[in-house]
């Protein structure tokens, strides 16, 4: 395993990191004890960086992610949970007060069955009034930081721009790393457009979802995928494509993702430890640069002729 810098954190994280989303249910049904059994085989591996949030699973992906970490010691990983965005029975919620920012860490840390948080991200700032994320938000979560709560202070969105914005409207150092998802991957990777800047900012970058949330394997997208049709159907045929030259879509994704050393660390989700020996053994394999080119292209031309078509 490789273990890059995160920005001036002083952490230095493993080159690919675990995801939590899965253990609250969020693409798939799963089976809660081999959940817990994949967490152990992570760290066993090699993995040394956890991220997780209260919305997973609405807060079951915290529950169970916590079961799963009472084995083992607390210096053999460091974990990430978020503030801001909830749900319960079914239906999202979003609160980016200071009071309920701090609520939430506490919260988190009695699931999680820690006494601190290493990195405290403010969830998907595109659903906030970003005046407030700068205005109470982080300054509630610096105030943790303060108290020794929590280590380190983020942000993740979606939205490259957000993320952006809000470095550079708040108070220098305020945000040491960001996390974007499905924007460096084999179908998009506009994220490489924004390491200049958070490199000149002294913030560390995590990259989620080498596999863009479905898009880019063989089991496909789940019903809730946001991704428009035209996409999905490219990724499909890049995968059929991938499978004729016996060379898993999966391996290819995970290989590009991890492959610019700029990105402190990339993570994917899985409740099966076989998944996370067989993509530990795929970013660790020589990548095939011509069979990247190739994918590219497919999606890319069969998107413009399914848009054309419709």
């Amino acid at each position: 395993m490789k273990y890059n810098d995160l920005g001036k954190t002083g952490m230095r994280l493993s080159r690919v990191g675990l995801g939590a989303s899965s253990l609250g249910g969020v693409f798939h049904t799963f089976d809660e004890a081999r959940g817990i059994d994949a967490v152990a085989k992570a760290i066993e591996m090699g993995i040394n960086y956890i991220d997780v949030s209260p919305y997973y699973g609405y807060y079951k992906a915290e529950q169970v992610l916590g079961k799963a970490l009472r084995q083992i010691p607390r210096n053999r990983y460091y974990l990430s949970t978020k503030v801001g965005r909830y749900g319960a029975d079914g239906k999202n919620t979003w609160d980016y007060s200071a009071k309920r920012a701090q609520q939430s860490v506490s919260e988190s840390m009695e699931r999680l069955g820690v006494e601190h948080i290493d990195l405290i991200f403010v969830h998907d700032i595109e659903f906030a009034d970003l005046h407030q994320v700068v205005d109470e938000t982080l300054p509630a979560l610096v105030e943790l930081k303060q108290k020794g709560l929590v280590s380190h202070v983020g942000c993740t969105d979606l939205q490259l721009e957000n993320l952006r914005w809000v470095i550079e409207h708040s108070a220098p150092g305020t945000i040491e790393a960001v996390m974007n998802f499905c924007h460096y991957c084999l179908n998009d990777d506009r994220l490489a457009d924004f390491l200049d800047f958070f490199e000149a900012n002294g913030v560390g970058v995590i990259n989620a979802s080498p596999f863009a949330m479905g898009l880019l394997t063989e089991r496909g997208v789940p019903e809730w995928h946001p991704a428009p049709q035209p996409l999905v159907q490219a990724c499909r045929h890049a995968a059929d494509y991938c499978r004729e030259q016996n060379y898993p879509i999966e391996k290819l994704a995970m290989q590009f993702s991890v492959s610019n050393p700029r990105i402190t660390s990339t993570i994917f989700s899985t409740t099966r430890a076989e998944n996370i020996e067989k993509n530990l053994s795929y970013a660790e394999s020589p990548i095939n640069w011509q069979l990247v080119e190739e994918v590219r292209r497919i999606i890319g031309d069969q998107q413009r002729v399914t848009w054309k078509n419709t």
